[in-house]
């Protein structure tokens, strides 16, 4: 083994909690070095979040063209280059890589970039990318590790090399038909933003609905939007078999109630869920313990059950969103100066950036029924909302949830254009321990998407 060099802060992956927890202890005057195999920034700005919006973007740019005459355009034939949009895409990524190695020697953190594993308890050895081998031991340890894409156990799958997220982004061809495994937010969105460029695509989900965990009327909403687009949407589907190679030709068995069928295709995508980086990286030696899936067990201080070392963002079993491994850092660190902040009870938004959106904030019926909260329901259809009409996208609805015997906020949620943005300011209210009378009588820019809170909460049935 090397020398051990001993620093005050040693970070294991340069995720949103990571980097930020290493810039913000090197510029506190903290020795800091930071473990990383490859990704500078981890995969949000790589080849996650941000890489996909941006061609999620150009998807809907092609829509547009696709549509001009509805907007008084006239242009040629639309045609779909996929290696400008990746271009487009890595022209983003070169740049927010720029701007973290920018970040990086501001603070004075150092970035390593190697294969890391514990060789004691709070011990690294990097087998560096370039050759060589560095032995870090920090005083306090960060560990930031994120997931990557599970491959479902299905004969044939993983022999076929299907397309993850991260092989979708870089495609300069398109498939002639794209097949997806799997009817949550990744495959969601790059199955709309592929049929727009002009794929056949076909989702395949082994539950009775998309989105699980939303209501039907959510769901439902998204089902008619994704056959707009030509997407053919297959429910209560198992894959029993894969035959053939991704990228060329493949054959699927399925299986349902009805019996068994075919279905060819040129693509497989899998998007059936996240498995934590948590494998043979030495955790055994460290004290970390882990929980059946391999996910770092955390108390609500993020802190694991070794001494010293704590766990951040999705290792840890955080919601797998980038800006609550933002917060799962300010915890930390409010913790370390003193304060005393927990992961209980915490506000969280999301957004599924199909079009429309979908965005949610706070309880919807069906977890409002399961936690036993009566509560009073509230719809508005996005074509009463004057800002919709004004652009040609009138589909969904806004819904929110009220206490059945307060005036609290219990959830909101938006399917429609901007519909993350809109959230935002229900969040603010929900925040801010305000009534949903607020936001009924609030005077709301004319005409904006938000003006819609008016009449959405103006119908809030009374009190029993």
């Amino acid at each position: 083994m090397s020398e051990i060099e001993r620093v005050d802060v040693l970070v294991f992956g340069s995720g949103t909690a990571g980097k930020l927890t290493a810039w913000t202890s090197a510029s506190e005057g903290l020795r800091t070095a930071v473990v990383e195999r490859g990704l500078i920034g981890g995969s949000c700005p790589n080849i996650a979040c941000l890489p996909t919006k941006n061609v999620i973007h150009s998807a809907k740019v092609a829509d547009f063209v696709r549509h001009d005459r509805d907007f008084g355009s006239g242009t040629a034939p639309a045609s779909i280059e996929m290696a400008e949009v990746r271009a487009r895409k890595r022209q983003m990524v070169d740049g927010l890589v720029s701007m973290h190695l920018a970040k990086y020697k501001e603070s004075g953190a150092e970035i390593i970039f190697g294969e890391g594993s514990f060789v004691g308890p709070r011990t690294i050895q990097v087998r560096l990318n370039n050759g060589g081998v560095r032995t870090l031991e920090g005083e306090r340890v960060f560990l930031n590790l994120g997931t990557h894409a599970a491959i479902p156990d299905i004969p044939g799958l993983r022999a076929a090399k299907p397309l993850t997220h991260v092989e979708a982004l870089e495609l300069d061809r398109l498939p002639s038909h794209l097949i997806v495994l799997g009817g949550g937010y990744v495959g969601l969105e790059f199955a709309q933003a592929f049929a727009r460029f002009g794929s056949r695509v076909t989702v395949l989900e082994r539950g009775p609905q998309l989105l699980p965990r939303e209501d039907k009327d959510v769901a439902d909403s998204l089902i008619d939007f994704l056959h707009l687009d030509g997407v053919d949407v297959r429910l209560n589907v198992k894959v029993a078999q894969v035959e053939g190679s991704s990228g060329n030709s493949v054959r699927l068995t399925l299986a349902t109630s009805e019996g068994k069928s075919l279905l060819e295709g040129s693509d497989i995508l899998v998007a059936t869920g996240r498995i934590p980086n948590t494998e043979k990286i030495g955790l055994d030696k460290t004290g970390v313990a882990t929980d059946a899936s391999g996910y770092i067990q955390v108390n609500e201080r993020l802190e694991t059950t070794a001494t010293g070392i704590w766990a951040l963002g999705e290792c840890a079993g955080s919601p797998q969103f980038t800006h609550v491994s933002e917060d799962d850092f300010r915890i930390v660190q409010a913790n370390l100066h003193g304060g005393s902040r927990n992961t209980r009870d915490r506000l969280i938004p999301f957004c599924l950036f199909t079009d429309p959106e979908i965005a949610r904030v706070g309880l919807n019926e069906n977890e409002a029924v399961a936690a036993g909260r009566p509560y009073r329901v509230t719809k508005l259809p996005m074509q009463a909302v004057l800002r919709a009409r004004s652009l040609s996208e009138t589909r969904g609805f806004m819904k929110a949830l009220v206490n059945h015997e307060t005036d609290e906020i219990l959830g909101f949620t938006a399917v429609g254009p901007h519909a993350g943005e809109v959230l935002a300011v229900v969040q603010t209210a929900m925040m801010g321990k305000l009534p949903y009378t607020a936001l009924r009588d609030a005077v709301f820019t004319h005409p904006t998407m938000a003006e819609g809170l008016g009449p959405l909460f103006g119908q809030v049935p009374a009190r029993p």
